[in-house]
């Protein structure tokens, strides 16, 4: 399956909130670790921020900028650039462009082509692309879960959730498996709200196991979804791949996030 059919397929059933949090994390009774002055996560999950870097070296970029390369002639690239500390993005792929101000959802799209839906998209991909970093986004509640099992291996994992109110979709809840013995990111599983507004148990897997080093941060080259029943992982199904990626610690002015000329303000579908 092409990149082009499972971002497809994810858009018709997902969505990964675009995170404006309140300044509040919180770690929940009987979750792994507990919080301190010096850093409100889990010990695990901290780990596995310093497996890939450290969090404090990722809070000191401002620019993130990559690339997901075309699958067939004729399609399109995209290009997607993210403020990391406002979380403005814009995505640029052909004639179509995408983003978000700071205030509202615009789309650039002067043929009607695009079919998907931008306010969901905008940040999609960011979110996939950051793991681990953006679980130390505001706002977010740490807890246990089991282990994941996979071809003999157990990841342990940590469950992460919402406060009501965060994101478009704050019911959605995901789980972060790790390596045990290098603390990397292994797996995430998430659950899906966004259309019905419906707590779910359905969870999905995405494999993290190609990694690059980039401004010392540990950060995928590609990711690969599976099938799944339950938490019983089956093959591999379409994978995404990132290219040209930078990292500067110079933000974009406010202008390159700005709705251009001729774009709308992106309205969310539903049902």
């Amino acid at each position: 399956m092409s990149t082009k059919r499972i971002l497809l397929a994810v858009l018709t059933t997902m969505a990964i909130s675009c995170k404006e949090l309140p300044k509040e994390t919180k770690v929940e009774p009987g979750g792994q670790g507990s919080e301190t002055a010096e850093t409100p996560f889990p010990e695990d999950l901290t780990k596995v921020f310093d497996a890939h870097g450290g969090i404090e070296v990722w809070k000191s970029k401002k620019t993130l900028i990559f690339e997901m390369p075309a699958e067939k002639e004729g399609e399109f690239g995209e290009r997607h650039t993210v403020d990391l500390h406002s979380r403005r993005d814009r995505i640029d792929m052909g004639a179509i462009s995408m983003g978000f101000d700071g205030s509202e959802v615009w789309l650039l799209d002067r043929e009607k082509t695009y079919k998907g839906d931008p306010v969901f998209y905008h940040n999609l991909m960011f979110y996939f692309y950051a793991m681990p970093f953006v679980l130390g986004d505001d706002g977010i509640h740490y807890g246990e879960t089991e282990n994941l099992e996979y071809e003999g291996k157990y990841y342990p994992g940590i469950r992460i959730g919402y406060g009501d109110g965060i994101g478009a979709s704050p019911k959605d809840e995901y789980f972060v498996h790790f390596d045990p013995d290098t603390h990397q990111m292994a797996w995430l599983g998430y659950t899906v709200t966004y259309r019905s507004g419906q707590k779910s148990d359905n969870i999905r897997w995405i494999r993290y196991n190609d990694w690059a080093l980039l401004d010392g941060l540990v950060l995928p080259r590609s990711i690969t979804w599976h099938e799944y029943e339950g938490r019983d992982i089956k093959a591999a199904g379409g994978t995404a791949r990132f290219e040209n990626v930078s990292l500067s610690e110079k933000a974009k002015p406010a202008a390159f996030y700005a709705k251009p000329e001729h774009a709308v303000t992106a309205v969310g579908k539903k049902g």
